[in-house]
């Protein structure tokens, strides 16, 4: 299901016939320094991730993380999409992108488009956003999307404190 449209990408719910692309996303070493090794090596796993944190986010919520697929060469290149964590109070911004991705604007393109659909369609009007606080790449995007730096947070199931943004649509 389609449910994003930018000028070079579209945005889609993930199905458990993306868990290819999700094993090597998740596999990534980046994904793995910046936002964490979640165990996942095999479909399998993949499988659950999906059906546990994206599929199971769309149904309870209303909205999650979404494929991110390069309109040009119909290329899976990234996730990106709104998260909703039991250790933030309000929904939070995320995004990863296979690394050959990186640099060209495609995730300030994917979370202007996640913005501005929480914004008209979900009516989300305050939205955090968490990273790693020695990536950069994440830290930049945010701040071109309008993100403000709140405070350094210390949330439960994470190796190490991140960075706290938030934005208000309004």
């Amino acid at each position: 299901m389609k449910i994003l449209k930018t000028g070079r990408l579209t945005l889609h719910q993930l199905k458990p016939n993306d868990a290819p692309f999700i094993l090597d996303l998740l596999n990534e070493p980046a994904f793995h320094k910046y936002i964490g090794d979640k165990g996942v090596r095999e479909r399998k796993g993949a499988l659950e991730y999906l059906e546990n944190g994206p599929i199971a986010s769309y149904e309870n919520y209303g909205y999650g993380l979404y494929l991110v697929k390069e309109l040009a060469s119909h290329s899976s290149i990234g996730i990106c999409g709104l998260k909703k964590r039991e250790v933030l109070e309000i929904p939070d911004l995320g995004f990863a992108f296979i690394k050959k991705y990186w640099g060209q604007g495609f995730a300030t393109e994917a979370g202007q488009a996640v913005l501005d659909y929480a914004q008209k369609e979900l009516k989300l009007f305050h939205i955090a956003a968490i990273t790693h606080p020695d990536n950069e790449g994440s830290i930049k995007v945010l701040t071109k999307l309008g993100f403000e730096f709140k405070k350094i947070v210390d949330l439960a199931g994470f190796d190490n404190p991140n960075k706290l943004f938030e934005i208000d649509l309004n």
